[in-house]
């Protein structure tokens, strides 16, 4: 396929867009949400059996001399989840424990952060997460796209016009739109791409069956469609100085020829993916306050865990 084919390929495609889908409005539909709610309000009063289980199967032998805990490893999870879901600092969540007093011990300010740098809470988190995904039946039609997470007070991802530097964290999600559900998850310091490169590694280490997967522009690479094998329909729109084609194009063509208005509806499904980031923000805030590397990434993984246990299916 030349690439002056494929160039009317794209006329074609943006003649389509601006008939069907130009003023078309997406956003996440919270009267939906809202009817659902039930699905949600049982999942948290079955958070304790959710994190029990996810405890279970940690090997907690003592490996360290000096007092003992003060809390178990299901306290623990289960504070960490109080304070990522109330957003608020450690010192507010202290004063929060000191007045309910739910675990009948005293926890500092520092007790929580250090929640932060706890392998066995990450374990725990990482099996909380694959046990709410248990539950589901994912589809495998997958859609995927990246935000960032302010570093201060002073950075809004949205509104700050230079994404670089050391202001923002950058988390990419690929969520299943039959499900609603986050499959898999990464998060870096560098870029969204590297996000998702260890969001694909996350899904080959849990191996998830992909059917589908739509992305926006930004990955529309030959270097990310060779990721994926030819059972899997990819769902892209290429840049506009696009010039070699691989086979990977020529596939995608192929389809886009078929039947470009279908090609199109498949692809701005990925706007759900921008619409369950601003719905993530609005619930549990879009600035992480850690300032230890290892923090910040136990923080923006909590995000994908509880979007999950906030998830009620298709919205």
């Amino acid at each position: 396929m030349p690439s002056q084919t494929a160039a009317e390929i794209l006329e074609v495609l943006d003649e389509c867009f601006k008939e069907n889908f130009k003023n078309k409005e997406y956003g996440y539909d919270f009267s939906e949400w809202e009817r659902k709610r039930n699905i949600v309000k049982q999942k948290l009063k079955n958070l304790k059996d959710y994190v029990n289980a996810a405890c279970k199967t940690i090997n907690r032998e003592e490996t360290k001399t000096g007092r003992p805990e003060k809390l178990s490893l299901e306290q623990k999870l289960t504070l960490f989840l109080y304070a990522r879901m109330m957003r608020k600092s450690n010192r507010g969540m202290e004063e929060i424990i000191i007045m309910l007093n739910p675990f009948g011990a005293d926890v500092s300010y520092k007790t929580i952060e250090r929640l932060y740098s706890d392998p066995l809470v990450k374990m725990a988190l990482h099996n909380l997460f694959i046990l709410l995904l248990s539950e589901t039946n994912p589809s495998g039609k997958l859609s995927g796209d990246g935000t960032g997470y302010s570093l201060s007070v002073e950075n809004h991802y949205r509104t700050n016009i230079s994404k670089s530097g050391k202001k923002f964290a950058y988390f990419f999600g690929l969520v299943d739109l039959e499900t609603g559900m986050y499959v898999a998850y990464g998060s870096s310091f560098i870029s969204e791409m590297d996000a998702f490169n260890k969001a694909i590694s996350f899904v080959k280490e849990i191996g998830l069956s992909v059917d589908s997967i739509r992305l926006d522009r930004y990955y529309s690479s030959r270097k990310v469609i060779n990721l994926f094998g030819k059972s899997v329909s990819l769902f892209l729109i290429p840049k506009k100085n696009l010039v070699k084609l691989g086979l990977g194009w020529f596939r995608i063509f192929q389809r886009i020829l078929l039947d470009p208005l279908a090609y199109l509806s498949e692809y701005f499904q990925r706007n759900k993916s921008e619409s369950f980031f601003s719905a993530d923000k609005g619930r549990f805030g879009g600035l992480i306050r850690q300032k230890r590397e290892d923090r910040k990434e136990i923080a923006l993984f909590s995000i994908a865990v509880l979007h999950n246990l906030y998830a009620v299916g298709k919205v």
